[in-house]
């Protein structure tokens, strides 16, 4: 059994991201994106993610909740939400509030981080068990996005869909672990969701590094970092220069996690409908 809450989290979070992605694309108007996921696991359904997200022209904020159990209990088990909102710089979004509640069986993780600049300045967080754990520095803190605004991810200047945005590695603080997402060009692809998006796609593969702040004996840290074959499928909303994850996919010898589309629905509002200077989600 996973002994923490915020190990679970690192996939809860990782998976209510892929339903927060909204292109910034400098207009004078709001863009909105209403998305759910699935959660399976070996073909099985195990859980589910609703998301909502918001962008004006120099901010956004995004909400999500997520739930998983069932055949996942063995590394994930409960329900998460997760809010963050920032302010949006040279195309860039920039992170200045993240929340965070996990609950479980085994306890409850609630974290509450103030973003500058990509260093935390303010960290409420609820106290874990140090035994086992790498201990987290102040340095540790510094150049990093929380995992929604993570999942954000830049095209071509063009705005084309291009290979380039898989690319990147992911420097991820989510108030108890700092870890990375490296993120490296496979292939060009198509995908389709029951509800709204329906075109191509590039498909980027991914890798967990924990870092600092995980029980490198934890059942989910092990799942995610021992060479397992990971994907991330990367699609374009229409209008703008951002990629929204459609697909993430875990390869196992027993079975396969994927958290997948079934909603991808983008909205463009109208300028009297745009955010206010400090969007909030509800």
């Amino acid at each position: 059994m996973v002994d923490s809450c915020t190990v679970r989290g690192t996939i809860f979070a990782t998976g209510c991201a892929l339903a927060l992605i909204i292109a910034l694309g400098g207009r004078g108007h709001a863009e909105s994106l209403d998305a759910s996921y699935t959660i399976s696991f070996a073909r099985i359904r195990v859980g589910d993610i609703t998301a909502t997200v918001v962008f004006g022209p120099t901010e956004y904020a995004m909400s999500a909740r997520g739930r998983a159990g069932g055949l996942m209990k063995a590394i994930m088990d409960g329900e998460g939400s997760f809010t963050t909102r920032g302010t949006v710089t040279d195309g860039h979004p920039v992170p200045t509030y993240f929340t965070s509640k996990i609950v479980s069986n085994a306890q409850t993780s609630d974290v509450t981080m103030a973003l500058d600049d990509g260093s935390v300045k303010e960290l409420v967080a609820t106290p874990l068990s140090s035994q086992g754990r790498v201990p987290v520095t102040e340095a540790n803190r510094q150049g990093i996005v929380d995992p929604l605004t993570a999942m954000l991810f830049s095209s071509a200047a063009t705005g084309a869909l291009s290979q380039e945005a898989c690319r990147r590695t992911l420097p991820i603080f989510d108030g108890h672990q700092r870890y990375d997402l490296k993120l490296a060009f496979k292939r060009m692809d198509k995908a389709t969701a029951d509800k709204g998006y329906a075109g191509p796609v590039v498909v980027c593969s991914l890798r967990f590094e924990p870092i600092v702040g995980h029980i490198a004996s934890n059942a989910l840290v092990k799942y995610l970092s021992e060479g397992r074959e990971m994907e991330i499928v990367l699609a374009p909303v229409a209008g703008t220069r951002l990629l929204a994850p459609f697909r993430l996919s875990v390869v196992s010898m027993l079975a396969n996690l994927v958290i997948e589309a079934n909603r991808f629905e983008a909205t463009a509002r109208p300028p009297d409908a745009s955010t206010d200077a400090n969007p909030r989600v509800e």
